[in-house]
């Protein structure tokens, strides 16, 4: 596999203050999620876990290291994230970050409509 055709899925695991996690899933659907896909973040899914009642998940994918570290800080300077910064870093106990490298074909077929349901 060469270096173009690998991403980075990215997946993480945000562990949540009790009695927080509906708030902090509703401030990311209507707020974080649709800002990292505004300034080009590919959102693959998120959402509350399945396996634990303080557990939320997002998975991302980018087209190499350089370009997720780039993004990141062109997310956190935006001005809507000041709004978000604060309430949901509130929420958060800790998180966890995993990366993969995945082909790019894994990327476009985990971006189809219905890939996670």
């Amino acid at each position: 596999m060469s270096e173009q055709e690998t991403w980075l899925l990215e997946t993480r695991v945000f562990k949540v203050k009790p009695g927080t996690r509906d708030e902090f899933d509703r401030i990311s659907r209507e707020g974080t999620i649709p800002l990292m896909r505004k300034i080009g973040i590919t959102v693959l899914a998120y959402g509350p876990s399945p396996l634990a009642d303080d557990e939320w998940h997002l998975v991302r994918a980018f087209p190499g290291l350089e370009q997720r570290v780039e993004l990141a800080q062109a997310l956190y300077v935006q001005p809507e994230w000041a709004e978000f910064d604060g309430p949901v870093g509130d929420m958060m106990v800790d998180y966890s970050t995993a990366l993969v490298p995945v082909p790019e074909q894994t990327v476009k077929v985990l971006s189809e409509p219905g890939a996670w349901s």
